[in-house]
């Protein structure tokens, strides 16, 4: 039974809770100080703001109720303003404009964050150095450029200040003295700052003048992206540090020994540098580290070294090691499984071998792992992700293999040599959302195992000797691909529909039919279906899709004319090449501003060349029209692509001059080859790499991940007249240049300006054959190393040719000089004479058709003549 609470003590608890109920319903009531309110709106009225985040900051309105600003539940103070623009859409969002020193009359302001927002014009305000009370301040990605002001040191009660640049260099220091006046900083973020000329915050002579030995409180320290060469000496006295970020400092030689001085360090991130020799003992004396990356720098030891070391200090603490991409070798053993908490291991781009073991997160992409598959794979519990591929493992990977793999959501071993058939009724144990298995043995048959897969996001089962059909249940699939690569296999038949929104890779396969349909509403980064059977024509459909960026259906067997509407999707490469197109080139291309490569070679297109490639895509850098039936001349538009690299226009009927203008090709008169665009790999959400087939040295190549390396042109088979222009030995970056089949005349250029062709040092490629070309070849041995075969068909001298040049038969150079030059005077003779009786014949004639009297008086002396001459005539005859 309950006992009943006394009235007198049931009256006073009712009393507490009328107190407590009148004292909340009193600070609910609380407004923000009128003073304060009109601070807030003198910084609106300075600020841009594109999205009205701040619209509720009205006049009259409770600023405690505004969007950001935060008021004291008790006072009603402003103390904290919370205006971090977000990441998406950032254009959209982030606030513009200046900061109003108003912010000063919000006396009790503790917390200000502007991150994210784009005030690119301007300095970091120095009046932010007077709000006194500040305890957090966050101006990271904001854009702010120029000094960081020093009286920011005033704020003593600071704990956390994130001055994190956009840009490297945006933020600039000449000292950072001022940090010792933040006595209370806990955190300090300067990453992609200029402290280069910060010389009391390096110095090593004199540690008393080093700032930062003022600030003991600090706990995190982020210098990342700055150019130090060397890690201050200074950095080592903070011993309460828990984290430090020196990633990508461009720190060079040994890691230092002075490490091991800050005995509370749970977080070192060194990666991103040049430091080379070994792990220095000291740093295993760490005994709270969990996360240490070394990733991307130059380190020489054993695995089994480190990993020994690090079981001595922190074999309970570890949960992440990045050593990837340095120069560690040794055998991989089971020593990590007593690194009880590891989680993620990274150890990929190594020279690592050896037998593999159990982790949630294991890298060791593209080592050189050997052997078959590790049957211990199977026991992982607790794996989540695996990551193997690019090694040289080999043989069968069995179902036992994942028996117990239940966790697994992405696995990545592409690139190996590994055969997988499993029994057609097994069911995997794991839900992959990520499953990358190109270059195994899964065929002939298309995996039925697939079809349990009801989270698969991105899957690659490229070259993997699959000779079938692409099964129906596998295109309706539950889930929608971001990625689908089905890449080089046997892959026959016709395919609707796919349901993938981000990268298709269906090329080197045997499909039929008309193109599949895609299921993306919005747009999507890439389709390969180059080399198949495709027929039909390209639907007219792209209106509806918002973006765009790779295309290539090369090597099909498409009709018809290229859809207007696929010019609004504005893509970054076109590649229509080998297929039975036709046509003119529709305008709307013109609004492709982004496109780089443009192939468009061996169809049927027709009309001109138009001008505004050269005008509107200013970005291609590979633009090949080759065996097709454009026609008249080259537009001078094209010596405007500074980019270009690659220029095929064989084989069409353009006629004309070759333009002197090509010497304004920047890309071909430079030796520097790096077109990041075309030389380094193009990442979606895996590998995806941009080619070109290439007609070189007379033959068809395919360019892969070297094509950024190449520079060509082939303006053969044409009917293009005149001599070839002395410009052409500006291009000193060409490597491949093809003028065979043309009318060309005169001499191969030998001086032109200060340059001489003959030292086109780079050229591996030269054909002028079947011209009607003249004279010597110019000496060197460049133009003379290349095969007789490069100047047949011309009447020319001199080696690499059998002729010689003192040969009565051969003009000389100058001997021909002066028959052209005769030959000119001749010409203008019969100019004369033709221009001279038009003249006369028009300016007797001209008269005659537009005066009427000057035409009845000739027509009658006519008539009088006759009468006349008839007369003398009868007279004679009688």
């Amino acid at each position: 039974m309950t006992t009943p609470l006394p009235i007198s003590l049931f009256h006073f608890l009712l009393l507490i809770a009328a107190v407590c109920f009148t004292i909340c319903h009193a600070n609910s009531n609380v407004r923000c100080i009128h003073s304060e309110s009109e601070a807030l709106l003198k910084f609106k009225n300075d600020l841009i703001d594109p999205s009205n985040s701040l619209s509720s900051w009205v006049e009259g309105g409770d600023c405690c109720e505004w969007s950001g600003v935060v008021c004291h539940n008790s006072t009603g103070h402003v103390h904290k303003l919370h205006l971090a623009a977000p990441l998406s859409p950032y254009e959209q969002s982030a606030l513009r404009g200046k900061i109003n020193p108003s912010l000063l009359e919000l006396e009790h302001l503790s917390f200000l964050d502007l991150g994210n927002n784009n005030f690119s014009s301007i300095h970091i305000p120095k009046f932010l150095g007077m709000l006194v009370n500040l305890m957090y301040l966050n101006l990271s990605f904001a854009r702010f450029q120029g000094e960081i002001p020093h009286n920011l040191g005033n704020l003593t009660k600071l704990q956390y200040l994130d001055l994190r640049s956009n840009e490297r260099g945006d933020n600039k220091a000449t000292s950072l003295q001022w940090i010792s006046g933040l006595s209370s900083l806990q955190y300090l973020d300067l990453s992609e700052s200029d402290l280069s000329k910060a010389t009391n915050w390096l110095q090593e002579d004199d540690p008393s003048s080093i700032s930062v030995n003022s600030s003991k409180s600090l706990l995190v320290l982020d210098l990342s992206g700055n150019s130090l060469s060397s890690v201050s000496k200074s950095i080592f006295s903070l011993h309460g540090l828990v984290s430090i970020d020196l990633r990508s400092c461009s720190l060079e030689g040994t890691i230092p020994d002075y490490f091991g001085n800050i005995s509370f360090l749970e977080v070192l991130d060194l990666s991103l540098n040049h430091l080379n020799s070994s792990i220095p003992n000291s740093l295993y004396s760490l005994n709270h580290l969990r996360f240490l990356d070394l990733s991307y720098n130059e380190i020489e030891q054993d695995i089994s070294e480190i990993l020994q070391g690090l079981s001595r200090c922190c074999l309970g603490s570890l949960d992440s090691l990045n050593m990837e991409s340095n120069q560690l070798s040794g055998h991989l053993t089971d020593q990590r499984g007593q690194f009880k908490n590891l989680a993620y291991l990274s150890l990929a781009l190594n020279k690592i071998f050896g037998e593999l073991s159990s982790l949630k997160f294991f890298d060791v992409t593209d080592n050189q792992l050997n052997g078959t598959f590790p049957p211990c794979f199977g026991q992982l519990e607790s794996l989540e992700i695996l990551q193997f591929g690019y090694n040289l493992l080999e043989g069968v990977v069995l179902e036992t293999h994942f028996s117990n793999l239940t966790r697994l959501t992405y696995l990545f071993g592409s690139q190996n040599m590994l055969r997988f058939e499993p029994n057609s009724s097994w069911i995997p144990p794991f839900q992959c959302q990520n499953l990358y298995l190109g270059h195994w043995h899964l065929g002939p048959k298309f995996p039925q195992w697939l079809k349990f897969q009801k989270k698969l996001s991105y899957l690659d089962i490229s070259d993997e000797r699959i000779s079938d059909f692409v099964p129906t249940w596998f295109l309706n699939l539950p889930t929608r691909f971001y990625y689908l690569n089905l890449s080089c296999n046997q892959l026959t038949g016709g395919i609707s529909y796919l349901n993938v929104t981000t990268t298709i890779d269906l090329s080197s396969n045997r499909f039929t039919g008309p193109l599949p349909r895609v299921l993306s509403t919005l747009g999507m980064l890439t389709l390969f279906i180059d080399t198949n059977l495709l027929t039909g024509e390209i639907p007219d459909c792209w209106k509806y899709w918002e973006y765009f960026s790779y295309l290539n259906l090369a090597k099909n067997n498409l009709t018809g004319k290229i859809p207007p509407t696929l010019g609004y999707t504005n893509p970054c490469m076109l590649n229509l090449r080998n297929n039975s197109m036709f046509g003119k080139l529709p305008s709307t291309l013109q609004n492709s501003s982004r496109l780089f490569m443009l192939d468009l070679s061996e169809n049927h297109f027709s009309g001109s060349v138009p001008a505004w490639i050269g005008d509107k895509l200013s970005k291609l850098v590979v633009l090949s029209l080759r065996s097709n039936n454009f026609d008249g001349h080259i537009p001078r538009k094209i010596c405007d692509l500074q980019f270009l690299q690659i220029l095929d226009l064989a084989h069409n009927n353009i006629s004309g001059v070759i333009p002197k203008c090509f010497n304004n090709l920047s890309a071909m008169v430079t030796t520097n080859k790096t077109n990041s665009k075309l030389s380094s790999w193009y990442f979606v959400d895996s590998l995806i790499y941009l080619k070109e087939l290439l007609m070189l040295k007379g033959r068809e190549d395919e360019y892969g991940t070297t094509l950024g390396l190449v520079t060509s042109m082939d303006l053969s088979v044409y009917r293009l007249k005149r001599e070839i222009p002395k410009e052409i030995g500006s291009l000193v970056g060409l490597l491949s240049l093809n003028f065979s089949g043309n009318l060309l005349t005169g001499n191969i250029p030998d001086n032109i300006g200060n340059m001489n062709f003959s030292k086109l040092n780079f050229l591996n490629h030269f054909n002028v054959s079947y011209n009607n070309l003249t004279g010597q070849i110019p000496t060197s041995t460049q133009l003379q190393s290349f095969e007789n075969l490069s100047y047949v068909g011309n009447h020319l001298c001199g080696p690499p040719l059998t002729k010689n040049c003192t040969s009565k038969s051969i003009p000389t150079n100058g001997a021909n000089n002066r028959r052209n030059s005769e030959g000119s005077k001749v010409n203008w003779l019969y100019v004369s004479i033709v221009l001279g009786f038009v003249m006369g014949f028009w300016g007797v004639v001209a008269p005659l058709f537009f005066i009427r009297s000057w035409r009845i008086a000739y027509y009658q002396k006519l008539d009088h003549i006759y009468g006349k001459l008839y007369g003398f005539w009868a007279t004679i005859c009688k």
